[in-house]
This record gives C-alpha cells, sequence and structure tokens, in this order.
C-alpha cells in the first residue's frame, strides 16, 4: 500500500509540470499476454500462456515530443508446461507426467517515458510496480497456491501508435527484474509479450 501511495503522490507531482497547452488525456485499454518465467524448477516443456490485460491509463504531455503515462491493469499472467506428480498411488520410482500451468494475475502500475518518433507513433519504456492477486498452480487433479511472491518489480518497453485521435494499438515487451516465485525456486522471472488496443477520451 505504501508503493501505491508514493507512485500516487509521484504521478500527482508530476501533472501540474506538463505545457498549459498541451491536453491530458485518460483512456482504457485491452489486449491479450502471451507469458513466460526464465527459470521456474518445477516445469519442463515450458509454453507461453496466453492471457488477458485490462486497464486504464492516462497520458501526460510534457512537451509535444515527451509524455509520462501513469497506468494501471489488471493483467493475467503465468506458464505452461509439464510436470511430474508424486501420487500416493504413485509405484515406487515412477512418477507420472502431466499437463500444468501456473496462473499469475497481478494489478500492475506501470509509469513510462513516452517519447513520439513520428507523428502518432511513439516509443514507451519506464519500471512497473506489480501486484500479485491470484496464485494457482494445477496439474491434473492437483492444486497448489503461495508459491508466488507478493510483489513483482519489473519494466515495460513498447510501441504505440493512434490510429485516429483517440484509438490507439500497442505492443509491449514485458521482463520481471524480481523473483517471481518464492524460494528455493531461484531466479524465477516473469517476461512476455503484450498486445492490445485503447481508447483515449477526449
Amino acid at each position: 500500500m505504501k508503493k501505491i501511495i508514493l507512485i500516487i503522490a509521484v504521478t500527482v507531482l508530476i501533472i501540474p509540470t506538463a505545457k498549459s497547452q498541451e491536453k491530458i488525456q485518460f483512456g482504457v485499454k485491452g489486449g491479450v499476454n502471451f507469458t513466460n518465467m526464465t527459470s521456474n524448477d518445477y516445469l519442463y516443456d515450458e509454453k507461453f500462456k496466453t492471457g488477458l490485460y485490462l486497464g486504464a491509463t492516462v497520458e501526460i504531455p510534457l512537451s509535444k515530443k515527451i509524455s509520462i503515462q501513469p497506468e494501471i491493469v489488471y493483467s493475467s499472467q503465468g506458464i505452461k508446461g509439464k510436470a511430474f506428480v508424486n501420487y500416493p498411488s504413485t509405484l515406487p520410482g515412477t512418477m507420472p507426467i502431466v499437463n500444468a500451468e501456473h496462473k499469475l494475475d497481478y494489478i500492475k502500475i506501470p509509469v513510462l517515458a513516452k517519447l513520439y518518433l513520428v507523428k502518432n507513433f511513439s516509443f514507451e519504456i519506464g519500471p512497473s510496480f506489480n501486484f500479485l492477486v491470484n496464485d494457482r498452480f494445477t496439474s491434473d487433479s492437483y492444486t497448489q497456491t503461495d508459491l508466488a511472491e507478493k510483489f513483482e518489480f519489473g519494466g515495460v518497453i513498447g510501441l504505440s501508435y493512434k490510429v485516429k485521435s483517440n484509438f490507439f494499438v500497442n505492443t509491449n515487451y514485458l521482463i520481471g527484474f524480481s523473483n517471481t516465485l518464492k524460494s528455493p525456486f531461484e531466479n524465477s522471472k516473469n517476461y512476455g509479450f503484450s498486445a492490445g488496443i485503447g481508447y483515449l477520451f477526449k
């Protein structure tokens, strides 16, 4: 909660610096995620997991070329793969292989610097403060929770294009800088891609 308050406070301080002739725009955005994990130690034959994201954004112009863009986004992420499961009825020395999925949902607060390279086409980069709201590992009939860290510090790099003055499309590369999973799973970091559309209100 302290981190959220700090982010909001910084954003409030930034807003007055925007030039008065440049219009602040609020909007909504949504799309699809394709996510994975650098290392997890409990899955193999990993595959990208498909999820959705939905959120709100605000573009705060500092000049005609540069804006600050804080967002709040609900993002469904995770990883898919195969796992060995040791059932009580399993014969000694054997463990069946099953399909598995780890679902990780976050409330993400990215704060992006936005640079317009040409008209309507921009490059975006910045940190993302990600708060875990759902953590569920499932394989066959087995389910486990509380494997992931409650907070993740990450980053976003992306491109955005305004199709019209209000509609835009964007694609991002998402990366986690802090560990996704709790000990003993070392060096486990989220990464992936997202693509979506959005609308900025006049």
